[in-house]
């Protein structure tokens, strides 16, 4: 006789990784010293330049500005403005 045991797994909120982005490009705000967002021009939130608390790029990088914080603009256009300009792009 063959019998078989189905159990069924959920995972908590508090079971996720808090070092996983959320959504894809997403920074993950434990690697930030600066918290924060502003709307771009296409109305998209986006956070705000901050300083990366890991010593390399953050997750979700787009650029390193020229004043050492790394910008997660969505497009070139305008990208760490006010902030020196940027240093070097990441993607």
């Amino acid at each position: 006789m063959f019998c078989a045991v189905f159990t069924s797994w959920a995972i908590s909120a508090e079971a996720k990784s808090p070092l996983k982005p959320l959504t894809p490009g997403a920074p993950v705000e434990e690697q930030l010293k600066e918290h924060g967002d502003y709307t771009n021009a296409k109305g998209e939130t986006v956070h705000a330049p901050a300083h990366s608390l890991l010593g390399a790029a953050p997750d979700g990088a787009t650029a390193k500005c020229r004043d050492g914080e790394f910008s997660f603009s969505h497009s070139r256009s305008g990208t760490c403005s006010g902030h020196g300009g940027v240093g070097s792009w990441l993607r």
